[in-house]
């Protein structure tokens, strides 16, 4: 049951951290992100990856934002993102699909076919959360860095230009 108060507890403060207005109160939220993360890793049994996980995670990453967002200054953002909604919801999406399908790997309810053999020296079966979720890290950052960069429509359709 702690589990899915945590996971609930995660979710919404990542949802928060998203949509909040001012970038103080995301880097907030994403700190509180970050400390739920590292106290599911501590009772699922990995008290070392917790602990690094909160001291780099909910310290010194939520210092460095603040630091940023003092020296650049908080601005309310109000511009929407030029990445179009369909990417979003499919990066969502796919999210979602790999959590699923690791948990009814888990459950033992889907499982690769038995006919899939890999010649190589990596164990692949105990390898493949690793390489999903480093693709849709590497996906969402993507998506994230080109949101953070490009300018927003608002600005782009100023004036009547472009």
């Amino acid at each position: 049951m702690e589990y899915v108060v945590l996971g609930v507890g995660i979710l919404t403060c990542a949802v928060l951290a998203v949509n909040s207005r001012r970038l103080i109160i995301s880097a907030i939220w994403l700190a509180l992100t970050s400390a739920l993360v590292s106290v599911l890793l501590y009772l699922l049994g990995a008290p070392h990856i917790a602990a690094i996980e909160l001291s780099v995670g909910a310290g010194l990453v939520t210092v460095l934002f603040v630091f940023a967002i003092n020296i650049s200054g908080d601005e309310v953002i109000d511009s929407r993102s030029i990445l179009p909604k369909p990417y979003a919801w499919g990066s969502i999406g796919l999210a979602i699909g790999l959590a699923l399908f690791v948990i009814l790997k888990m459950l033992g309810i889907v499982g690769f076919p038995a006919n899939v053999t890999l010649n190589s020296a990596i164990d692949w079966d105990a390898r493949y959360l690793d390489i999903l979720l480093q693709a849709v890290l590497i996906f969402s950052g993507v998506l994230g860095v080109i949101g953070i960069l490009a300018p927003g429509k608002s600005e782009l359709t100023k004036g009547g230009q472009e």
